[in-house]
C-alpha cells in the first residue's frame, strides 16, 4: 500500500487553558484552498472557510498565553456560518498566522480577486449624502 501524502499545509489543535494540554476536540487545518475546523468527539461538526473569502486576520497573545507558548488568531471573513472565527490557544500561533496570511494572499491571486470585490457596499458607507 502506497504511503499517503498529507493533504494539508498546517494543522493545529486547540489547547486547554494555560497548561497548553490538547484535551479539546477542536482541530484547525489549513489546506491549499480552505481553512477547515473540526469540532467534537461524540457529535462532530466540520466547517470550512474558503481562503479567498477571508477579509482580515488578527494575531494576539495574552500574558498567560505567552508563558505557555500559545496564541490566538482571529479570522474575519465573508463566510455565512462563521464570519468571525477565533482560533484560540494554539501552539505555533505566529507560524499559523503568517502561513494563513500568505495562503489567503496566494489564493486571492489564483482566483484573480481583490479584497474590494468581497466587501458589500451595504457594509460600508461608501456613498454618503453630503447635503
Amino acid at each position: 500500500m502506497a504511503k499517503k501524502e498529507k493533504d494539508y499545509i498546517l494543522r493545529e489543535r486547540k489547547r486547554w487553558g494555560f497548561l497548553g494540554i490538547p484535551w479539546t476536540f477542536t482541530v484547525y487545518t489549513l489546506k491549499e484552498k480552505k481553512l477547515v475546523v473540526d469540532i467534537g468527539f461524540f457529535t462532530s461538526v466540520k466547517n470550512e472557510i474558503l481562503l479567498y473569502r477571508i477579509l482580515d486576520l488578527t494575531y494576539s497573545r495574552t500574558f498567560g498565553q505567552k508563558i505557555c507558548g500559545l496564541g490566538t488568531v482571529t479570522v474575519y471573513s465573508k463566510d455565512k456560518t462563521n464570519p468571525t472565527l477565533i482560533i484560540k490557544n494554539i501552539r505555533h500561533s505566529d507560524e499559523f498566522y503568517e502561513t494563513l496570511s500568505e495562503a489567503v494572499e496566494n489564493d486571492r491571486i489564483r482566483m484573480k480577486m481583490r479584497q474590494s470585490e468581497l466587501i458589500d457596499i451595504d457594509d460600508h458607507d461608501f456613498y454618503e449624502d453630503n447635503d
